[in-house]
């Protein structure tokens, strides 16, 4: 959405709003970073974010690669910086589209500061000499796609401090097609009002954005001021001077003092504020919270169950598979190529096909060093599976497969899920049945006002080869549930009576068709298998290649089993966990032994990937077993075992089960 368009419904809303500036680091660990700050500060409600350009296009690489993921991955309204100064004209014209197809439609149009090494800025041939002539270049060429921002300066600039000219240029920049204005930073209100009155005043009746430079450090507060040429009230100096050793009072007072300002601006008609975070975040939080504009968690707008993308095309999306739901960004980078995306219904999802696994996002993230000490150095299946309980627990911020602490969802999981991490049953997703919880609903609600949400109870667990037969059987014995089991290899078993969606997350909302956001589906659940055990295996290589943790890892990726268990009937509140009553993964404990050989074949229970029933609990009790009928189905040449509609029990035992093999590669869809 435009940014003066947004500017202009909060304030026909009569509700302030504020957006942040992120500029780009300048080494990848700092990005990542970044990009986690920026998904964290999401919460914070902005109504966009910008990310500067560095004098002469020095980052533009960069800027474009971080508008893409802020608008596509964690759907932030995004604002690119974009200057002329020192930039060829083709330079600029790789940028906007760029901007363009990664759905971006704001642009900050700058004259911009000379590189270091020039001390005068200069048109390069072809290029522009004033963000007017860029401002109009872009309208020219793009039309109404852009909403374009221009720069204001109520104590003038760095070369110039007529302000009346100043104004005279301002009025130019908008006349070329300028759509909203966002000024230099200030620290004295009365200044920036006189001089808002005097825009108004010169017909400029765009939307204004004051420039707001949190206080981090009191060096950072003198060299910024000194840098802008911008005037620093008395009282902000006998506030600031006494305590300018200490970087916590510094950053105490100065919240105080720059909440103040904001509090004047809010009262003058000023309805939006711009903050310069430098990167930071607590900083920018703490005035925020000092202004009370924090948004409470049922104020925060969340059309769907999970965070929407706005890259080009995906505004209108709102069907996704579940399988996904902790690694957003992955989801994101492997659909990206597709020429439309689900909306009302899951489509086809064989073509276009799921993007490969070596794109940028989409493997492992950290060094081999953080992840070893984030994830220790396991030794056993119970190493394993006390990593599994803490995440549950909350005291682990993340797994390889999902990226960020556990959500507030699982709350009511918690208990079942430490019991069966605890057993050896390693728990990947989760979610528990709803029954039309109110869509304001803090933990489950989701889409407009006044509607009602539902959702079936689902868990993915990664099964050991000793239990899987075991697990199926279970899962067979009840007509309410439906699954999903894959190995590495690719050898498919289900009970699912297509390969078409089950909607698990739906919702009924006045004047509105049902909408189904999250879907368990067939070739999704491949696609994502190979995503898993990819990651699995960056895991596995963290460590050193002769390494007990090392083979521990691989030989559970190896052979264990990939599980999504859907429970079908949403009135049942605990329909899942009993399937596992007395299963636990036998001799946990006892450490992983490296094989003479090489060979990573964990030796409890299961050799060379064959299935040993005798740990199944099944067989341990005597049960007998029947094949029912089976069909099979073949997708993109694939075969998969499905169970057939005769009725009879199918309990396979590790002997009898069919694992239709993977003659290429399931799921290279």
């Amino acid at each position: 959405m435009h940014i003066s368009t947004k500017l202009r419904n909060a304030e026909e809303a009569g509700k302030p709003t504020f957006s942040f500036e992120f500029f780009p680091p300048k080494t990848a660990q700092g990005v990542q970073n970044l990009y986690d700050r920026m998904d964290r500060m999401h919460s914070f409600g902005p109504a966009f974010v910008d990310v500067t350009w560095g004098a002469g296009g020095s980052l533009s690489g960069l800027t474009c690669e971080m508008v893409k993921v802020a608008q596509s991955v964690y759907g932030l309204e995004t604002c690119m910086h974009l200057t002329c100064t020192d930039m060829e004209r083709s330079k600029i014209d790789n940028a906007l589209q760029e901007a363009y197809n990664t759905g971006c439609t704001n642009i900050l149009a700058l004259r911009g500061d000379p590189p270091r090494d020039n001390e005068k800025w200069t048109a390069k041939d072809g290029g522009f000499r004033y963000a007017k002539d860029l401002v109009k270049y872009i309208k020219d060429k793009y039309g109404k796609h852009f909403c374009i921002g221009v720069a204001g300066y109520p104590e003038g600039c760095d070369d110039q401090d007529d302000q009346d000219l100043l104004l005279d240029h301002l009025k130019e920049k908008i006349d070329a097609g300028g759509d909203f204005i966002v000024t230099q930073m200030f620290y004295d209100a009365d200044i920036f009002i006189d001089w808002f009155k005097k825009v108004r005043a010169k017909g400029i009746d765009v939307p204004m954005i004051p420039g707001i430079m949190p206080i981090h450090t009191h060096a950072a507060f003198l060299r910024r001021a000194h840098w802008t040429k911008c005037n620093i009230p008395d009282e902000w100096t006998k506030a600031l001077e006494p305590v300018k050793n200490d970087d916590m009072e510094v950053r105490e007072v100065g919240c105080r003092l720059v909440a103040e300002m904001c509090q004047k601006l809010l009262a003058n008609g000023i309805n939006h504020l711009h903050f310069y975070t430098m990167n930071l975040a607590q900083t920018t939080r703490m005035i925020l919270e000092e202004l009370d504009m924090m948004p409470s968690a049922e104020q925060l707008d969340k059309p769907l169950p999970w965070r929407q993308s706005l890259g080009k095309g995906r505004r209108d999306e709102n069907v996704r598979p579940i399988f996904w739901r902790n690694r957003n960004r992955s989801y994101i980078e492997r659909t990206q190529e597709w020429d439309e995306f689900p909306n009302g219904r899951w489509g086809d999802s064989r073509s276009p096909a799921f993007g490969e696994l070596d794109a940028y996002g989409i493997g492992l993230k950290g060094t081999n060093e953080e992840n070893v000490k984030l994830w220790g150095t396991p030794q056993s299946i119970k190493d394993v599976s006390d990593l599994f309980v803490g995440y549950m627990k909350g005291k682990v911020e993340c797994l390889p497969w999902s990226e960020s602490a556990i959500s507030s969802e699982a709350n009511v999981l918690t208990a079942g899920l430490v019991d069966l991490n605890s057993r050896g049953l390693l728990t990947i997703n989760s979610q528990p049945p709803v029954n039309g919880a109110k869509s304001s609903d803090q933990v489950y609600g989701w889409g407009p006002k006044n509607g009602f949400v539902y959702q079936k109870a689902y868990l993915e667990v990664f099964v050991s080869p000793e239990l899987i037969s075991e697990v199926i059987s279970r899962i067979e014995r009840n007509d309410d549930m439906t699954y999903f089991a894959v190995n590495k290899k690719g050898d498919l078993k289900t009970n699912a009576p297509s390969d078409g969606p089950n909607a698990v997350t739906w919702g009924v909302f006045p004047g509105k068709e049902i909408v189904q956001p999250t879907i368990v589906e067939t070739i999704s659940f491949l696609a994502w298998k190979d995503e898993f055990y990819r990651l699995g295996g960056d895991w596995a290589n963290c460590y050193p290649a002769n390494s007990p943790s090392r083979h521990l890892i691989g030989n559970v990726m190896d052979t264990w089993y990939l599980v999504n268990i859907v429970h079908n009937d949403y009135h049942v509140s605990n329909g899942i966990f009993p399937l596992f009553d007395g299963l636990t993964v036998p001799d946990a404990d006892k450490p992983f032994t490296i094989p003479t050989n090489g060979d990573s074949t964990h030796t409890n229970g299961e050799t060379n990937g064959r299935v040993n029933a005798h740990h199944t609990e099944r067989q341990r009790n005597g049960d007998a077993h029947k094949n029912g009928d089976a069909n099979t189905t073949t997708i993109n040449g694939d075969k998969i075992k499905t169970n057939g509609n005769s009725g009879d029990e199918t309990r396979p035992t590790a002997e009898s089960t069919t694992w239709l093999p993977a003659d290429k590669k399931t799921g290279s869809t």
